[in-house]
């Protein structure tokens, strides 16, 4: 018997996009899911906007304790939350499918503690003169950078840059946790803070900018989707199907770090968003390749949900948003862990 054709959407002449109704039916639920995360982050506690006077005050009929709640108080930091796990999700899916490892994400090659090193230097030698947003940019670039000089074969040898990333990572850590220690009190806790990844005090600036990040990588991100899963089956038979698997996986992993690195530079260092959310992503629609969609809008709502936990629940209130992505991807890591393990992979 036949199976059925696939349904393809078509833009113009040119673009023809294969439609998986199951991934399709998940992007919806989560998209529902983050609208829902949205206006509760919006309308719960003393200062939340009711969810009957929400559209009034989006469309600029609200009062003035409404306006500083939209635009100065959970706005710009819902916006950045969003924006922040959808490239950390992205980021996840593309690394996860080129390097064919589950447990892979840019967090492994010392992204994120090259970031917090970078804020701690900032914070150290150069106090209130440059941002430390820019030093962990600067941080961030510089630990991958590192890592693929050390590998000694770029991006192109996936086993030789996590190992690199483990040192460099352990490096950037024991720097970090020095200069948090010879820091004032003061100085210390609002680095702490940074480095393990926040939300608070988010301007509309920062939203922009991980937005307009995620918009340039939008068109790379569609060219990459089908190389990257071809690549999934093997460097022999991608390079059999034109996928060019040494080319692809460079391109890949170097989007990869720069929405990595673009998130840092809004959020900090927020850790195991980009190795969870495409896992889940993957589970949830059961489909190859990188599901790119589905992973940005898992990524979203995970960030979105962890942001609004630490703003509501006692336990957690007042922590960086790091510290909760930190607690549930240690769970779900140790979950992989047996997962592959069990399977013989590990």
């Amino acid at each position: 018997m036949r199976r059925p054709p696939q349904p393809v959407l078509r833009v113009g002449s040119a673009v023809a996009l294969p439609l998986h109704p199951r991934s399709l039916l998940w992007a919806l639920l989560l998209a529902a899911a983050l609208l829902a995360t949205a206006v509760a982050t919006l309308g719960l506690g003393r200062l939340g906007i009711p969810p009957g006077a929400l559209a009034d005050a989006l469309t600029g009929d609200a009062t003035p304790a409404q306006e500083f709640v939209l635009h100065r108080l959970r706005g710009p930091r819902l916006a950045t939350a969003v924006g922040t796990g959808a490239a950390l999700g992205l980021a996840g899916a593309l690394f996860q499918s080129v390097t064919r490892n589950p447990l892979g994400s840019p967090d492994v090659i010392g992204l994120n503690w090259g970031a917090s090193a970078g804020a701690a230097l900032v914070a150290l030698a150069l106090p209130g003169a440059v941002p430390v947003s820019l030093g962990a940019l600067a941080g961030a670039v510089g630990a991958v950078l590192l890592v693929t000089t050390v590998t000694g074969a770029g991006l192109r040898h996936p086993g030789r840059l996590v190992v690199a990333g483990i040192g460099v990572a352990a490096m950037a850590a024991s720097f970090t946790q020095f200069v948090v220690s010879a820091l004032a009190r003061d100085q210390a806790s609002v680095l702490a803070a940074y480095v393990n990844g926040t939300l608070s005090a988010r301007s509309w600036e920062h939203a922009l900018t991980i937005w307009l990040v995620v918009s340039l990588a939008s068109p790379l991100l569609a060219a990459l989707a089908r190389p990257v899963a071809l690549n999934e089956m093997g460097d022999e038979l991608a390079d059999g199907l034109g996928a060019r698997a040494a080319s692809t996986r460079t391109a890949a992993i170097a989007v990869s770090v720069v929405l990595s690195a673009a998130a840092v530079s809004v959020a900090g260092p927020i850790a195991f968003v980009s190795l969870t959310a495409p896992q889940i992503a993957r589970r949830l629609t059961r489909a190859c390749g990188p599901n790119l969609a589905v992973s940005a809008l898992t990524g979203a709502l995970v960030l979105a949900v962890a942001d609004l936990a630490v703003q509501h629940l006692p336990l957690a209130d007042g922590l960086p948003v790091g510290i909760a992505t930190l607690a549930v991807g240690g769970v779900y890591l140790g979950f992989l862990l047996v997962r592959e393990w069990r399977r013989g992979v590990l």
